[in-house]
């Protein structure tokens, strides 16, 4: 599935946070979205998911506009956001089958044991969020955006607070993910875009 944004701005009181900016993504491609903090990158990708409507502008997913239908459109995004909100009182199994319950899915308990192993979170499943180190919540956060087999992944930072061996596991997932998906990720890492992205948009100030 592809990504169209289309002459998207966002205005919030008199600052400009997105100022006319178009791109595509097209299926099966991982393309990073780079720039400096404050240039526009994760309130766009709010507006790509639907999360947060654009003051002009549109944005598509396959041709299907996500302001016409943002609840369909959402069940075929994945979105794993800058400040991963998880609950912290859950353990890993317990959260990730709730998440599963909340898309409908039928066998919940096998797919949640495929997607703990996917992200190397088998040593970690009986325990509970808020022990976590960052990483492992960020691959909690990463389980939760794949649970239901998305078509479109929009990944906000998906590495911060990985150590070196994590962050080989994550990239590598990551790269797989976007041989049968369209992967969109914010980072700050250049290595990570040389390592496992197609293409680059690079945003400042609002603007492509």
């Amino acid at each position: 599935m592809s990504i169209s944004v289309q002459q998207v701005s966002k205005q919030f009181g008199s600052q400009r946070a997105l100022d006319g900016v178009s791109f595509t993504v097209n299926s099966g491609e991982i393309a990073a979205f780079i720039g400096p903090n404050g240039a526009g990158k994760s309130t766009l990708m709010k507006i790509i998911c639907g999360l947060t409507p654009p003051t002009e502008g549109e944005v598509t997913i396959n041709g299907l506009p996500v302001s016409g239908d943002s609840i369909g459109i959402r069940k075929k995004l994945g979105y794993l956001p800058e400040n991963n909100p998880l609950y912290t009182d859950l353990y890993v199994e317990e959260y990730l089958l709730h998440i599963a319950g909340l898309y409908g899915l039928r066998q919940r308990g096998k797919r949640v044991r495929e997607v703990v192993g996917l992200t190397g979170l088998t040593p970690e499943k009986h325990k509970k969020i808020g022990v976590l180190s960052k990483g492992y919540r960020q691959r909690v956060g990463l389980a939760q955006a794949i649970i239901h087999d998305p078509d479109v992944l929009i990944l906000d930072e998906p590495t911060t607070g990985l150590d070196p061996n994590q962050l080989v596991d994550i990239r590598n997932l990551i790269s797989g993910l976007g041989r049968e998906k369209t992967v969109m990720l914010s980072t700050h890492i250049m290595q990570e875009v040389e390592a496992i992205c197609q293409r680059v948009i690079i945003i400042s100030k609002g603007r492509i």
